[in-house]
């Protein structure tokens, strides 16, 4: 799908930091990329919205987010991180191990993704108590494996802005654990520490 315009734009909702777009919104300001965040109003106006930007080919689903990039359109947000870590250079392993160990956390979390969506609003018993442990508890035994912080170590993955994230959605609905696994923790701290989005993450933080 071909893009209209060679100034990158990241369509999402007005959310805030909620959602799959805050996950490329993150990655995009870490890598250093200029781009142009277009929010829109998650009302009655939104299928209306959906709808012009699927006439636009911005979206096939009709959902968001959608960015534009380098001539093309990205759409899905686990798809958009793996395109731009390939088309960067960086944000990926480098052997096909290292490749397999960031495709599957990413799994993982889109797991995870879909039964906290199913939760939001009127969280379960069930996933706070059973489910949201057992995820934390999974991805600690992978980040345990290259001793950390992040999933490969001292490198940074795209599979860690995710990861990022479903930590901070499940602070933001009051679902996050009490106390998180060590390595967690330890790559909790580190990310948001990242010179190129310690700023913004400090001035969005939710309260504790």
């Amino acid at each position: 799908m071909a893009a209209q315009s060679s100034t990158s734009i990241l369509h999402y909702l007005d959310i805030g930091r909620m959602g799959r777009g805050e996950v490329v919104n993150l990655f995009l300001k870490d890598a250093g990329v200029e781009y142009k965040d277009l929010r829109y109003a998650y009302d009655n106006t939104w299928p209306s919205t959906s709808q012009d930007l699927t006439r636009k080919g911005l979206t096939k689903t009709g959902k968001v987010p959608s960015l534009e990039y380098k001539n093309v359109v990205l759409n899905q947000h686990i798809p958009t991180l793996r395109y731009l870590a390939r088309d960067l250079g960086r944000y990926d392993g480098e052997t096909s191990w290292e490749k397999y160990i960031v495709d599957a956390v990413s799994d993982i979390y889109i797991d995870w993704r879909f039964k906290w969506v199913a939760n939001l609003g009127n969280s379960t018993k069930e996933y706070k108590d059973d489910i949201v442990p057992k995820y934390y508890g999974v991805l600690a035994q992978y980040y345990a494996e290259m001793e950390g912080p992040y999933l490969l170590g001292d490198k940074i993955t795209y599979a860690d802005f995710a990861v990022y994230q479903s930590i901070d959605n499940d602070l933001r609905t009051g679902t996050l654990p009490a106390k998180l696994p060590d390595t967690i923790s330890k790559f909790r701290e580190t990310f948001e520490q990242r010179p190129n989005i310690a700023e913004y993450i400090k001035e969005n933080l939710p309260k504790a």
